[in-house]
């Protein structure tokens, strides 16, 4: 079965972009593996952003179907790409969310309310299982999918040059928090991403077109991708070709107009400069090329054109720290027929294992695992005939070393205060829960203990039958608790202004963690609650409540009503129909009764 997956360039798609080319070829060759893919990016075209919009607002419509199956799906050629039809399923291929921004690492600029508003409309009608952004380390579409998308999240970088943004630490971290898969089109990109989004980043290759890029008959020619800022590139390159008669050198440039290169008189005759931004336009004149010269930072994109072209590439090692290296490459090249066409064809042979199909094989099966994150929804409420309960998943007692309610008092209030059931689970310590246990009392007590680990927050035990030492690491933790057969209990997990697990621990330990806290009265700023209720949802978490409460005032202000448990296999149970209840109070007020508390017990 297939995934509804979202593709978001930053890039207008009415214009030639490598970045662009890169998505066109995967959403091809995903549509060809059964999946329905819909690729969300600006335009330039006014055509386009009516007919994107006509396809956010009535896109059902056969009318509206049928004038966007008149729009071109190819980015950069003309005609509309604001709607295109899918053939399978009658919904947009391309939607165009609105004009175009500049953006770079430096922008500042910030995408207007009218075109947030149209991605938060095509995430919401849009329903995908995933929601893919290129290049989201820029002020763009694709940081704003990623960051407010509540799908599985996947990210590709495909430039060192596109990495600046957000600017600010705790905005680097909400958004890494919300990315599952970070994808990256080199090994020096994977490198240069990690120091602002650390992760472990999967290599993949930019995508090659094998059937528009294929070996012609060789003309004696010699392509040069040209960069202006590359001049020690260029001269080593021009020497070479003094001495290379009959061969013609063909200045490529890739990018928008920056300038011309300066062509010596005597070679005005065998250079000449051509502009090919599109992969189409490259391709004839790849596809005849006998040597491929690539520039130092060039598109990555076009050398492996060049490769699949079956031309033989110029590109030595140490070619960063001597450029002149180039031109004796290609010297050699120029004057070595076997061994140039030796290295045309093992170019095309290992291009041949590069292309769009294998490209979106490999993200056909990393999507299919990280949808196995997501937890299958509950079945039918087992204990529909008890009756409901107020229970508290996270309070403290004496025990801890910062609170000061006395057990028979805790218990004594909770009955008070109407509920039905507490979980105990004091810091690091199980006597609390186990005095608990031993008092006579209306409630239901569950057995706890809040656990420091080594270096990833903290991890609560429920249902547990003795102590587990704090200091652990993270997963080791999660296995003790479920070797005395208790649930674990993950307690505000994004609270940044306590120790928490990163976003690489949390994803990696999903199968073992068995609630997941929503809401903690505590906490200094509601987002972090609904940052944790944003995750659960995302992977279809059994969620959690509880007020963390350590003072009387506070016990009740986060809770869960749910169905009358007795035991552990009952309260997995409920959990699956149990509803969140927030009783906030100030917590300044429940903040300053606990430093009392604390105060009063240092004068004793």
């Amino acid at each position: 079965m297939g995934l509804r997956v979202c593709l978001v360039t930053p890039f207008a798609w009415s214009r030639p972009h490598d970045v662009n080319e890169h998505v066109d070829g995967l959403a091809r060759e995903l549509r060809a593996l059964g999946h329905e893919v819909t690729v969300l990016a600006p335009s330039t075209r006014a055509a386009d952003l009516v007919a994107g919009r006509r396809a956010l607002l009535d896109g059902a419509d056969q009318k509206g179907r049928a004038d966007l199956r008149g729009a071109a799906a190819k980015p950069g050629l003309a005609g509309a790409t604001g709607g295109h039809a899918s053939r399978r399923s009658g919904e947009p291929e391309v939607i165009a969310l609105g004009p175009a921004l500049p953006v770079s690492r430096r922008s500042r600029i910030g995408v207007p309310v009218g075109v947030r508003a149209n991605l938060a409309l095509a995430l919401q009608r849009g329903r995908f299982d995933i929601v893919h952004g290129f290049e989201p380390a820029l002020p763009s579409l694709s940081y704003l999918a990623l960051r407010d998308s509540h799908a599985l999240g996947v990210a590709t970088f495909l430039s060192t040059e596109r990495l600046g943004y957000p600017p600010g630490k705790p905005q680097r971290e909400r958004l890494l928090s919300r990315i599952d898969a970070l994808l990256a089109t080199s090994p020096e990109v994977a490198e240069a991403a990690a120091e602002r989004l650390p992760g472990e980043y999967r290599i993949i290759s930019p995508g090659v077109d094998a059937e528009l890029f294929h070996p012609e008959p060789k003309q004696r020619r010699i392509v040069f991708e040209w960069r202006p800022a590359q001049r020690p590139l260029v001269r080593s390159v021009l020497r070479e070709l003094r001495v290379l008669p009959g061969w013609e050198l063909i200045l490529l440039r890739t990018k928008p107009l920056t300038g011309r290169p300066t062509i010596p008189r005597a070679l005005s005759d065998r250079v000449s400069v051509r502009t090919a931004r599109g992969g189409a336009a490259r391709a004839a004149l790849l596809n005849e090329t006998a040597i491929f010269v690539p520039a130092i930072d060039g598109l990555d994109r076009v050398e492996l054109e060049a490769a699949a072209a079956g031309a033989a590439i110029a590109a030595p090692p140490g070619l960063r720290g001597q450029p002149e290296l180039a031109g004796a490459a290609m010297a050699r090249l120029a004057e070595d027929d076997e061994l140039r066409e030796r290295k045309g064809r093992e170019n095309r042979k290992r291009a041949e294992r590069l292309t769009f199909a294998d490209l979106a094989q490999e993200h056909d099966e990393l999507y299919r695992k990280l949808a196995k994150r997501r937890r299958a929804a509950g079945k039918a409420d087992p204990l529909s005939g008890r009756e409901w309960i107020v229970c508290d998943l996270h309070m403290h007692t004496s025990w801890s070393h910062d609170c000061a309610i006395e057990v028979p008092e805790l218990l004594t209030h909770a009955e008070t205060e109407g509920l039905g059931a507490i979980a105990i689970t004091d810091h690091n310590v199980f006597g609390g829960a186990r005095e608990a246990l031993a008092a006579t009392t209306s409630l239901t007590v569950i057995p706890g203990e809040e656990i420091k680990t080594d270096g990833q927050g903290e991890v609560i035990g429920l249902f547990l039958t003795e102590e587990i030492p704090r200091g652990m690491p993270f997963g080791e933790t999660l296995a003790a608790i479920h070797e005395q057969d208790g649930v674990s209990y993950l307690p505000h997990p994004f609270d940044r202004m306590h120790a928490i697990p990163d976003a690489a621990t949390l994803r990696r330990h999903l199968d073992e963690i068995d609630v997941f806290e929503v809401y903690n009265a505590r906490l200094l700023f509601d987002a972090y609650n609904d940052e944790a209720l944003r995750f659960a949802r995302k992977y279809n978490l059994t969620m959690g409540a509880g007020s963390d409460a350590h003072v009387l005032q506070g016990v009740g202000t986060g809770a869960l009503r749910m169905r009358e448990f007795h035991d552990r296999e009952e309260f997995l149970a409920s959990l699956g129909s149990a509803q969140v209840l927030r009783r906030p109070k100030s917590l300044l007020y429940l903040q300053s009764l606990k430093w009392a508390a604390q105060a009063k017990e240092r004068v004793r």
